[in-house]
């Protein structure tokens, strides 16, 4: 296996272009801040910097966080970024107003940990001034593709493959042991015990970009279809969880 493939098994891939579906997640992302984006602000798996530069354009301060190297370099030639695991955020407690994961959690080394540190380093209330948010991106195990490849024989398939999500959970990570999954349940074991209080939780379904840009008028109306699905039950079937987690105080 190539190293470029190999680092997209290990840590997915981040947004080269902007699109459709990047423009509609940072809208997402700005209305659940309620006016958070204009404090301090990380994109904690920042890749190349898309969606830092944007939040920098709102932000009194933007910082990045990217653990790959190169993706680390070429996002910091303009912007704010440190290279570091999201296990050992290097940053003071009570600091960042929003945070932004963006399908990154599910591959780092140790997803509780790492959400530990979210926590940690989110502002904590004080007096009439309201906690940092968490803005979390992370893929659903109900969508009927595992769109970061597989493992098979030995060797790694790249691409989206469909219905490994819903094998049992040993044999669905035996298959795609470089990248988590994650059901409701999971995220809220994930949370349990920490101060955060959940805002908003609801599943998305994907832009579909790519199918658009080959055949326009298809790839449109599949899109609207299944956006549309998002206001049904059938949204357990969508791409990724979108949840807005804010600080609380301890105890609280």
């Amino acid at each position: 296996m190539s190293r470029d493939m190999e680092k997209a098994a290990l840590r997915g891939e981040p947004s080269y272009v902007w699109r459709e579906g990047q423009e509609r997640r940072l809208a997402m992302l700005l209305k659940a801040s309620e006016g958070r984006e204009r404090g301090v602000v990380l994109d904690n798996g920042c890749g190349v910097g898309m969606y830092l530069a944007k939040l920098r354009a709102h932000a009194r301060k933007a910082f990045g966080l990217e653990f790959d190297h190169e993706r680390a370099s070429a996002a910091g030639r303009d912007l704010n970024v440190a290279r570091a695991a999201g296990e050992r955020l290097p940053y003071p407690s009570s600091h960042f107003d929003l945070i932004l994961s963006h399908e990154v959690l599910e591959h780092v080394e140790d997803d509780r940990l790492a959400v530990e540190e979210i926590s940690r380093v989110l502002r904590t209330p004080e007096g009439d001034r309201p906690g940092g948010r968490l803005v979390l991106f992370v893929p659903n195990r109900g969508y009927p593709f595992e769109t970061h490849g597989v493992y098979w024989r030995g060797r790694y398939h790249f691409g989206n493959i469909a219905l490994v999500n819903y094998l049992p959970r040993r044999l669905r990570d035996r298959l795609a042991p470089h990248v988590r999954i994650y059901s409701t349940g999971d995220l809220k074991r994930l949370m349990h015990g920490l101060p955060l209080r959940v805002v908003k939780q609801t599943v998305i379904f994907g832009a579909y970009d790519n199918i658009i840009a080959r055949f326009p008028r298809a790839g449109t109306a599949l899109r609207a279809v299944l956006q549309w699905l998002e206001r049904t039950p059938l949204k357990i079937l969508g791409l990724s969880h979108f949840w807005v987690l804010e600080k609380t105080k301890p105890g609280d």
